[in-house]
C-alpha cells in the first residue's frame, strides 16, 4: 500500500521546515527538513550541456536565475558552492505529459500536485505540463478546478487543456485560455468512447480554432469506435484479464487514428502533436508526414521505450494490471523501433503520461479489463530511463539527451530559453548527473504515493545526484527538500516556432487554386 504521511509545517523565524512522520516503514527515502537555502549558488567545474553545445564551465546563480556561465567564476564566501567536477550539468527535465489528481474511470490518480511533483524533482524533472479536463464541457470551470488542485505544488508547471465537446461557448473559452490563462495547447481524445472521445467534425472545428489562436493541437490517437468493438469481442471470447486490454486495441488502430489526425491537420494546415506514440504503426505515419514537410511532433513515453506487452500476460493479476495504459505497451520490437526513431529525430521529445493508480484501484477491473484504470508511473523515472536506454547504449549523445528531455519541450511550448537551457537569464532549473554512479528503481524507494512501479528492479548507470529548481537545491545526497505551495504556474504564449511560415503556405494554396473560374452566363 502507498505510505501515508502526517505533514507539519513549522515557521520559525525566517526558516520553513518540512517535516514528515511516516506511518509505514516500507518506504526508505523520506522527505527531509527543507530550510531556505542561499539565494546565490555556484556550480563549479562540471560539463555544462545544452542541446547544441557542451563545455566545462562554472554556472553562477542568483535569486533563481542563471547569471553567468563561464570557465572560471570567482565568488565570495556567501555563495554556496557545488563541486560538479567529472559530472554533467544539464537543464532540468520538462515532462510534457502528466496527469496528477486526475479523476478518471470511477477513481482519481493517487499522485496529487505535491506528491507527483516531489517525485519528479527526485528524478531530475523540474517542470511538467499537466492536462486540464473540462467540467461538464466547461473549460473555465475545469481551469479553476485545476488551479485549486495545483495550490499544493512544489515546482513549476504548466497546463494543456482537453476539448471534450464543441459549441460557441467552448470556442470563446479557448480564446480566453490562450489570451488570458497562458494555455497554448489543446488535446483531443480520439479514444474513450462515451467519455472523452470526440468525432472528426469536432476535431476539424478544434483544429481550425487552434490554428487561428496559434495554439498547438494535440491528439490521443486511437480509433475509439474500433477499440469499443475490440473490447466487446474480447469479452465475448471470455478474455477478461489485462491481456484483453492489449488485444482489444491493437497497433493498427493507433496507426489509423494517427494517420487520420495527420491528414486532417494537413487539410486545415495547422501543426499537430501526437501524444504517447506507442507503436511502429503510429511512428511511421509521423515519419512519412514529416518527410513531406508537415509540422507533426511525435512524443514517445518512457514506458513505450523501455517495456513490452508480455507483462500483461503475467499470471498474477496485480502484476499484470499495473502495466495497463492506453495506447497499450506494445509487443517486443516496437520499443526498439521507437528508440531508433527518437535517436534519428523522427520523434522529438519524451514524456511519461504519468497517470498513477495503485493496486487497489487497478483491482476495480479484476473481473473485466475494461474497468482497470488506465495509467502507469514515470514522472520520477523518465530522466534515468532515457539516459540508460539511449545514452548508455550509444544511441544518443549527451546534447541530444538534453534536447529530448528538456529543450525541445520548451521550444514546442514556447518557453525557451527561459526553460530548457543553461544560459544567462534562464531559470535556474538544473540537474547534476554523475555518469559513473548507478541507480536502481523500486517501489519502496520511489517518492510517488504509488505502491507499485512498472520499472521495478531496473538498474542502470548515470544517476542524478543534485536537482536545483528555481535556484534552490531540492534534491541532494538522496534527500528531498520540498514544501507544498512553493511551485509556480508558468504561462505559455501562443505561436511557437511550429507556426512559422503557416501563413505563407496558406497564401501559396490560395494562389494555386485557379478558382473560382469565371464562366460566361448562358444566353438562354
Amino acid at each position: 500500500m502507498a505510505m501515508r504521511f502526517t505533514v507539519t509545517l513549522l515557521h520559525i523565524l525566517s526558516l520553513t521546515f518540512f517535516i514528515i512522520f511516516p506511518t509505514s516503514l516500507s518506504q526508505s527515502n523520506q522527505f527531509c527538513d527543507a530550510s531556505l537555502p542561499s539565494s546565490k549558488l555556484l556550480i563549479k567545474g562540471g560539463t555544462v550541456v545544452n542541446a547544441h553545445h557542451q563545455q566545462i564551465a562554472d554556472v553562477y546563480i542568483e535569486d533563481g536565475i542563471i547569471v553567468a556561465v563561464n570557465p572560471t567564476i570567482p565568488v565570495g564566501d556567501e555563495v554556496t558552492v557545488i563541486d560538479a567536477t567529472g559530472k554533467f550539468v544539464m537543464p532540468g527535465g520538462i515532462d510534457p505529459h502528466t496527469h496528477l489528481d486526475f479523476e478518471f474511470m470511477e477513481t482519481a490518480t493517487i499522485d496529487d500536485f505535491f506528491s507527483g511533483q516531489a517525485a519528479a524533482l527526485a528524478g531530475g524533472t523540474t517542470m511538467h505540463i499537466d492536462f486540464v479536463i473540462p467540467l461538464k464541457g466547461s473549460l473555465t470551470a475545469g481551469f479553476e478546478a485545476y488551479e485549486k488542485k495545483a495550490s499544493k505544488s512544489c515546482m513549476d508547471y504548466g497546463f494543456h487543456m482537453a476539448i471534450t465537446k464543441w459549441d460557441e461557448t467552448v470556442s470563446r473559452e479557448m480564446e480566453i485560455m490562450v489570451k488570458e490563462k497562458g494555455i497554448n495547447s489543446f488535446k483531443f481524445f480520439m479514444a474513450y468512447k462515451g467519455a472523452l472521445m470526440i468525432n472528426d467534425e469536432l476535431l476539424l472545428e478544434g483544429f481550425k480554432k487552434c490554428k487561428s489562436l496559434g495554439a498547438l493541437a494535440m491528439v490521443h490517437a486511437e480509433n475509439g469506435d474500433a477499440v469499443y468493438e475490440g473490447q466487446k469481442k474480447m469479452i465475448e471470447l471470455g478474455i477478461t484479464g489485462p491481456e484483453g486490454h492489449a488485444l482489444s486495441r491493437p497497433a493498427v488502430l493507433e496507426g489509423e487514428a494517427t494517420a487520420r489526425a495527420i491528414r486532417l491537420a494537413d487539410f486545415v494546415n495547422t501543426p499537430l502533436y501526437v501524444v504517447h506514440v506507442m507503436s511502429i504503426d503510429a511512428m511511421e505515419e509521423i515519419a512519412n508526414a514529416r518527410k513531406s514537410g508537415q509540422r507533426v511532433i511525435g512524443e514517445p513515453v518512457a514506458s513505450g521505450l523501455a517495456l513490452d506487452e508480455s507483462w500483461l500476460w503475467h499470471p498474477d493479476f496485480e502484476t499484470a494490471a499495473k502495466y495497463v495504459m492506453s495506447p497499450p505497451i506494445r509487443k517486443q520490437g516496437h520499443d526498439k523501433a521507437l528508440q531508433a526513431a527518437l535517436s534519428k529525430g523522427v520523434l522529438q521529445l519524451v514524456g511519461t503520461d504519468h497517470c498513477a493508480f495503485n493496486s487497489t484501484q487497478k483491482a476495480l477491473g479484476i473481473d473485466d479489463f475494461r474497468k482497470i484504470p488506465n495509467g502507469v508511473n514515470g514522472i520520477e523515472e523518465r530522466m534515468h530511463m532515457v539516459w540508460d536506454i539511449m545514452v548508455e547504449s550509444g544511441q544518443m549523445t549527451v546534447t541530444d539527451y538534453v534536447r529530448v528531455t528538456s529543450t525541445e519541450c520548451a521550444r514546442i511550448f514556447n518557453i525557451y530559453p527561459r526553460k530548457g537551457a543553461i544560459l544567462p537569464g534562464s531559470d535556474a532549473d538544473i540537474i547534476i548527473l554523475n555518469p559513473n554512479s548507478s541507480f536502481e528503481i523500486t517501489a519502496k524507494s520511489h517518492h510517488s504515493k504509488l505502491d507499485t512501479n512498472v520499472y521495478e528492479g531496473r538498474k542502470g548507470k548515470g544517476k542524478i545526484e543534485v536537482t536545483i529548481a528555481g535556484g534552490k537545491i531540492v534534491w541532494e545526497n538522496n534527500e528531498l527538500k520540498v514544501a507544498p505551495g512553493t511551485g509556480r504556474y508558468i504561462k505559455m504564449p501562443p505561436f511557437s516556432y511550429l507556426f512559422d511560415g503557416i501563413d505563407k503556405k496558406d497564401a501559396f494554396y490560395l494562389n494555386s487554386l485557379q478558382a473560382p473560374v469565371k464562366r460566361a452566363k448562358s444566353s438562354t
